[in-house]
């Protein structure tokens, strides 16, 4: 009777250093995930690494260009914009802002979509069809339109973004998480729990969700990125996050009057965004790979 624990625990950490010798063979997810935990610290280190106040302005020293331009200097390694506020440090803190709208819109999103979808997927019939209806609802509702509306109305800031977005971003994961919820359903294991006098709760929560978790981790890195492209472009058009905060869409809509003397103003912005969602999308897809069901060895 003492071996069986023992055994249980080598089994996970066989299975565990299974998972970690397939997520260093993807290489896809190496570099995405790699590249976004640069991003993490990036944002979590920005305090120590900005060498200024990043709202601080110095009318003195406008648009100096970055270190590898003839008039550049170490003082401003990346430049400064038009109000003289230290761009890298700018860049630092607006990774900040990106993650933060990414990450709180899928937390909101998520909770809504995943919960329809399994209820949808799961019980079927009436529960299904309203899931349907609300899907169709939504779908018939662009999101830039709306968040645009909503934003000119009620205010902009950045709570506010957040909640527009995660209110408007949940038809996806109920979709994907219905359609999974419905191939796993009829399986032996379920109807096994069934059997067993399981409840519903424990069967979704413990049987269901974490057999789909592979499908609801890639919908989550979509609509990440797809939440951190739409707050850029609110910011752009100016409904978004408002300055000073440095946004990464709100730095090139202030930079677009200097797009032709001053390039790198709305370069270094766009290039960190481009980056960060190309990182997203590629930790996604390869963290797909190594834990889907149907890959395991």
């Amino acid at each position: 009777m003492t071996d069986a624990p023992l055994t249980i625990h080598a089994r996970q950490a066989s299975s565990s250093r299974t998972l970690l010798r397939k997520a260093l063979a993807q290489k896809s997810f190496v570099l995405g995930f790699g590249l976004l935990i640069l991003f993490v610290l990036v944002a979590l280190l920005a305090p120590v690494l900005a060498p200024h106040d990043p709202y601080l302005q110095n009318l003195t020293a406008r648009t100096i260009p970055p270190f590898w331009y003839d008039k550049g200097n170490w003082l401003h390694p990346l430049g400064t914009d038009q109000l003289g506020r230290d761009y890298l440090s700018r860049l630092l803190y607006g990774a900040r802002i990106s993650l933060l709208i990414g990450s709180s819109v899928v937390v909101i999103a998520g909770l809504i979509g995943t919960t329809m979808g399994l209820l949808a997927g799961y019980f079927g019939g009436r529960i299904d069809m309203l899931m349907t209806f609300l899907v169709t609802t939504r779908l018939a509702m662009p999101v830039i339109l709306v968040a645009l509306a909503v934003v000119a109305i009620v205010g902009s800031s950045l709570w506010i973004v957040i909640l527009v977005l995660g209110l408007l971003k949940w038809d996806r994961f109920a979709v994907v998480m219905r359609s999974a919820t419905q191939q796993v359903r009829g399986l032996d294991y379920i109807t096994a729990a069934q059997a067993s006098g399981a409840s519903t709760t424990r069967i979704i929560l413990r049987e269901v969700l974490p057999n789909i978790a592979p499908q609801l981790i890639v919908v989550a890195t979509l609509e990440a990125a797809s939440a951190i492209l739409l707050e850029a472009a609110l910011s752009f058009l100016g409904l978004g996050v408002q300055p000073p905060l440095p946004s990464w869409g709100l730095m090139v809509s202030e930079a677009k009057a200097y797009m032709f003397f001053s390039f790198w103003l709305i370069a270094l912005p766009g290039s960190a965004l481009a980056l960060l969602i190309f990182a997203i999308n590629l930790a996604g897809d390869g963290l797909r790979d190594v834990i889907s069901p149907e890959k395991r060895g």
